[in-house]
């Protein structure tokens, strides 16, 4: 995310972070669905137009996390070394993700962290909205990847990938394990699902012996 410049900037900024950090809070203590915009509004100490300026739909106040790598995948596909195929580069770039846990992989055991993935994967109107950012990027990573219904058809595998790695990784967490003790099967289901991406081969769906 870039940061903002300039004093009025910058205060736009920490108005944006201090309401979200107050919905978020009180999404995690009271659930979604209970927590209006109104109580929102007034635990943040703003109008509630002013919120809204800053948040098109009570589902933004959460998934601005994950906006945040809005287009994530296509620039490392565009910024990748010279010799480098995209699958290679996205699949480092997961890899590296892991490593250092960040929490778009679902590989993080902050109780915080733990606890806004469940909101989000158990709250359906968040589900939605997300499914919505995973199209839009799906549509940057295709554009990316070149012309054509192969790359929209990568495209669209390789985020189904991320997707269900993240949720894996979270599930095993949510149950109990530490970040640390889940991290080399972690790394062994994203090597796994990336082979399967360049081979285009799932042997468990195959028909027969």
């Amino acid at each position: 995310m870039v940061e903002p410049t300039g004093l009025r900037a910058r205060k736009k900024a920490r108005t944006h972070d201090a309401i979200a950090d107050v919905a978020i809070t009180l999404f995690l203590a009271h659930g979604f669905d209970q927590v209006s915009v109104n109580d929102i509004a007034a635990a943040a100490e703003v109008s509630k137009p002013t919120l809204f300026r800053y948040f098109a739909t009570k589902e933004d106040l959460v998934l601005h996390r994950f906006a945040d790598h809005h287009g994530e995948s296509a620039r490392v596909v565009r910024e990748r070394p010279a010799g480098v195929t995209p699958l290679t580069a996205l699949h480092r770039h997961f890899r590296a993700g892991l490593d250092r846990h960040d929490p778009v992989t679902g590989l993080n055991d902050h109780p915080e962290v733990v606890a806004f993935h469940r909101l989000v994967f158990t709250t359906a109107s968040l589900a939605g909205r997300l499914a919505r950012y995973l199209i839009e990027d799906e549509e940057v990573l295709a554009a990316a990847l070149g012309p054509g219904i192969e790359a929209r058809l990568r495209a669209a595998q390789v985020l189904a990938v991320h997707r269900v790695l993240a949720r894996a990784n979270w599930q095993k967490i949510a149950d109990g394990r530490t970040a640390r003790q889940v991290h080399p099967e972690a790394v062994a289901d994203a090597d796994r699902a990336f082979a399967q991406l360049r081979s285009g081969v799932d042997d468990t769906t195959r028909d027969g012996p």
